[in-house]
């Protein structure tokens, strides 16, 4: 039971901060950016439409069983008809939509310092803060006032690890907790990338954290730099947060690892997206993009190789040469069963020529590259 004095102290208090919150809101839009906002670029709708072709679908990891917690059903087996099969179809392609929905990239959040009043008639009333929270229904959790009476008589807004904490106590959301987890510090969060539990921690930090919190960012930053550096990207993919990794990775320059290992794996059209997206966050390249956009997606690849400024620049050159000579044998397979069975025509005697021709310029390219190399080499055994 609240003394008299305490009740006036609550009630003054509470006016007072009421008086001020007009004044708060206007003054707060005016807080200047000091850094690139990556949310205008996320949300692009070419940005979106790249970043969601690059993620993939794979049904089967979408749908997999997963242990979180919650009752197992079994499976129904069911006769349909075709329309209803189709209609099953397209159901559980929205559900892996649904699924797939990519967390959002934004600018990480700044707390605001403002002062709303200061009190020195108040000063050494007591020695715990006081604070303030509109706990009224249907109000959104950014937009709710909560404001602090420290013990020195200042009326202050709460900071956002404040706000944080008071919202998990007047409303609870389910396995979020009040404080910051330990799996998220230190050795705890090292351990779990060593067991490559990628996509686990990334869940977990969706539901704990807002997406422009400093904590949310640090942490999907650290996951994403580990699965770059050990190109573990497969473990990510044709999960929600597939796109938000290559977003990172393109946002900071440093696509070299994943662009090796979707060459690596023959997924060139991938590459290809990968550039074009690439060019889409830099516009600065982007004539180069247009002017090429009459090439198939390995020439356009090829093209950005030979332009790329890189200590990689080599190594993709030879993979993708690889990757040419990979399908040139495919194609002469192909070319003999075609043969063998009377079916090869024309048209196929033409593709055939010009992929060699094609295979021909990545052979001198590379032997470019490498009389370029051992130049530099010899120029620099001389000096030395």
């Amino acid at each position: 039971m609240l003394s008299r004095h305490t009740s006036k102290f609550l009630r003054y208090s509470y006016s007072r901060a009421i008086s001020n919150c007009r004044g708060f809101a206007s003054t707060n839009v005016e807080t200047a950016e000091s850094e690139r906002d990556p949310a205008p670029f996320f949300f692009d709708e070419k940005v979106q439409k790249y970043l969601t072709q690059l993620t993939t679908v794979d049904y089967t990891k979408v749908f997999r069983t997963r242990k979180d917690g919650h009752k197992l059903t079994p499976p129904q087996y069911k006769f349909m008809t075709d329309e209803e099969l189709e209609e099953a179809t397209k159901a559980a392609q929205r559900k892996a939509r649904r699924y797939l929905q990519m967390p959002p990239v934004v600018k990480q959040r700044v707390d605001s310092s403002l002062t709303l009043d200061k009190d020195v008639a108040l000063q050494g009333y007591d020695t715990a803060k006081y604070v303030f929270t509109d706990i009224s229904q249907g109000v959104r959790d950014k937009e709710r006032f909560i404001v602090i009476r420290e013990p020195d008589g200042t009326l202050r807004h709460a900071t956002w690890k404040e706000r944080d904490r008071l919202l998990q106590t007047f409303f609870p959301k389910p396995i979020k907790e009040i404080n910051k987890p330990k799996m998220f510090e230190g050795e705890y969060l090292q351990n779990l990338l060593n067991r490559k539990k990628y996509e686990y921690i990334l869940d977990r930090a969706c539901v704990q954290f807002e997406p422009d919190d400093p904590d949310y960012q640090s942490v999907t930053r650290e996951v994403y730099e580990h699965i770059n550096v050990e190109k573990h990207f497969d473990f990510l993919r044709s999960t929600r947060h597939f796109g938000p990794m290559v977003f990172h990775l393109v946002w900071t320059n440093n696509i070299d690892h994943l662009l090796h290992e979707m060459i690596e794996t023959s997924r060139i059209s991938d590459a290809a997206l990968l550039i074009r997206l690439y060019h889409v966050i830099y516009p600065t390249a982007e004539p180069t993009v247009e002017s090429c956009e009459h090439m198939d997606d390995v020439d356009f690849v090829t093209h950005y190789i030979k332009l790329l400024e890189s200590p990689k620049k080599d190594k993709l050159q030879k993979l993708l040469q690889s990757y040419r000579e990979l399908q040139r044998e495919r194609q002469i397979v192909d070319e003999n069963v075609k043969r063998a069975y009377g079916t090869f025509s024309e048209t196929d005697k033409d593709i055939s020529l010009s992929t060699d021709a094609s295979l021909e310029a990545d052979k001198s390219i590379s032997l470019e590259t490498d009389k370029d190399s051992s130049n530099t080499s010899k120029d620099t055994s001389s000096k030395s």
